[in-house]
């Protein structure tokens, strides 16, 4: 029997729930107790393979403060035919990727933290200058 692949919305959606309880730093059983429900199905939502229903997608906004509209910023389009094709237009799911990593947020703590224009400008040459450089593999 041929497994059933997440529909691509509800993938975005459980992505963007994740990016939201990592910018705020709860883990995903502090999630699902707020909620009432185990942290293995944050884990499905997060990951799509369980569709969010309205009230409980209205609850997990209410505990991550945030609109509910925020997960479906940059969801991919229906097509005319009702099925789900491209990414909005300007979609950058990169970007989300990044943020959702342990890497993305631990960066973006740090570098929110400073305050000196002159230095955050000095720390983004400094990335943009490693990101050029090839990878030394020994």
């Amino acid at each position: 029997m041929k497994k059933k692949n997440p529909n691509p919305i509800d993938v975005h959606v459980g992505s963007r729930i994740r990016l939201r309880r990592n910018m705020l730093g709860l883990s995903q059983e502090r999630l699902g107790e707020s909620l009432g429900i185990t942290f293995q199905q944050i884990q499905k939502y997060e990951k799509g393979t369980n569709r969010v229903g309205a009230s409980r997608l209205q609850a997990i906004a209410s505990i991550l403060s945030t609109p509910v509209s925020f997960f479906f910023e940059g969801a991919p389009e229906e097509d005319d035919e009702g099925g789900v094709g491209k990414l909005a237009e300007d979609s950058t799911p990169y970007v989300a990727d990044f943020l959702s990593s342990s890497e993305g947020i631990q960066l973006n703590r740090a570098f929110v933290k400073i305050s000196d224009p002159k230095i955050r400008r000095k720390v983004l040459e400094l990335v943009k200058a490693l990101a050029a450089e090839p990878s030394v593999t020994e």
